[in-house]
């Protein structure tokens, strides 16, 4: 089996080729193909994660090309998890909207809109090559705003679902303190990508939600950046996210007084790209956990054995319910069916059906629905371009929402990302 990673010089690959490894029995890889443009960047991804396998006695070959044809040809799943810009264009996006107020943030906000307007055109010409070097391969998507990117994708009629590692992050932890395997763990998770709620906590099918929340409250809220007190009294655990939300001033007071993330993150991706190319470094640094991305590995091999596995037989049950970006399709009957929801779904090679949810109380189904709606008005400026449906997009995002703000935002935003955006140069 053919895996191919698309942006595979990310310093997130390692944590990939790290779960390959681990669960071989889960999904049999004979091949991984890492496609970035990249030379250097590359060749020490590559590097290590050849010998990260070898080490483990993993059989399998990393090929490492810029070539997306040659990177595809014969993959049964395509894995994007791409930056256009890179950390750079990161920073931009997290410290322009702060000049006018608003949170900076890499996948919501006006962050994230620009994010969008850059990534969009990208992976849509990158799907097309490969619907025609492999028509048969699954598109796992990665790459933020996942909830954006996957909807451009299904909307060009390609087999995609999106990914997002917020829910196994919090299964995770729930299942180390309850002392359990965290297959024994559902998540009653709903909403948009970056913009979910944990609605119960299902333990062997019993809601242990009130008893975590009584237990961990104040851990859970604080690594929330969260009040306990919020959390006691909606009885949900909110994404980090929420808090760009929750806490929208006092983010911006943080964001304004230290560096940002991105600047964190460029400083890290340095030294683990001196790491990578330490031939004595033959397994995941320790390093990579601070990176963000925690349990990416794992999600992704669930989902890809899922989609390449067998398909069950007349009668017999899907397996485990997965967290996935997939179409609405009535799931959540307040947004429309052609919407990307993030929500737990059967998973087989016939793709991801989401499965029912319990009626979504006004308080997050207002946001949902807001956000939602701001998604439609970014997919379109990114597919179409225009100062007009960018200023529109940030007028409808509650994080934006004034006129005079959207219309500063705007300005700056094209003129930050000109060199990006064909259309925006003028």
């Amino acid at each position: 089996m053919k895996l191919a990673v698309v942006g595979g010089g990310s310093t997130y690959t390692p944590e990939l080729v790290d779960g390959i490894a681990r669960l071989r029995e889960e999904l049999p890889v004979s091949e991984i193909a890492l496609i970035d443009p990249d030379a250097a960047r590359l060749d020490l991804v590559a590097g290590v994660s050849r010998r990260m396998l070898a080490h483990a006695g993993h059989p399998a070959r990393v090929l490492a090309t810029s070539s997306v044809a040659e990177g595809v040809a014969g993959a049964r799943a395509v894995l994007f998890q791409l930056r256009v810009g890179g950390q750079a264009a990161r920073e931009v996006d997290e410290t322009l909207p702060l000049r006018c107020g608003c949170v900076g943030q890499e996948t919501t906000g006006a962050g994230g809109l620009a994010k969008a307007l850059r990534t969009v055109p990208l992976v849509l010409e990158l799907a097309e090559s490969v619907r025609e070097h492999a028509p048969e391969a699954w598109i796992v998507d990665f790459t933020n705003p996942v909830g954006i990117v996957t909807r451009a994708l299904l909307d060009a009629g390609h087999p995609a679902i999106g990914l997002c590692n917020v829910a196994i992050g919090f299964q995770r932890r729930f299942a180390a303190w309850l002392g359990v395997d965290p297959a024994r763990i559902s998540l009653g998770h709903v909403g948009l990508n970056h913009l979910t709620w944990e609605r119960s906590v299902h333990l062997d099918g019993e809601d242990v939600l009130p008893e975590l929340l009584r237990a961990h409250g104040q851990e859970i809220a604080g690594s929330l950046g969260l009040r306990p007190g919020l959390l006691e009294r909606l009885g949900t655990v909110p994404s980090y996210y929420l808090r760009y939300f929750y806490a929208h001033d006092a983010v911006v007071r943080e964001q304004r007084a230290k560096p940002s993330r991105a600047a964190e993150v460029a400083a890290m991706e340095r030294r683990l790209l001196e790491l990578y190319a330490d031939p004595a470094v033959v397994t995941k640094p320790e390093l990579l956990a601070e990176r963000g991305g925690a349990f990416y590995s794992e999600a992704a091999v669930a989902l890809v054995a899922a989609l390449l596995g067998d398909a069950p037989g007349p009668g017999a049950p899907a397996g485990p319910a997965q967290v996935v970006n997939v179409r609405n399709s009535g799931t959540l009957p307040f947004l429309p069916d052609e919407a990307v929801i993030e929500v737990p779904a059967a998973v087989t090679p016939a793709g991801a059906v989401p499965l029912p949810v319990p009626a979504v109380e006004p308080l997050y189904a207002g946001l949902i629905a807001n956000v939602s709606a701001y998604e439609t008005l970014a997919l379109e400026a990114a597919r179409r371009g225009g100062a007009d449906r960018v200023r529109d997009a940030l007028l409808a995002h509650p994080l934006v929402g004034q006129d005079e703000t959207a219309e500063e935002l705007t300005d700056l935003l094209l003129a930050a990302n000109r060199g990006f955006l064909p259309w925006a140069v003028g």
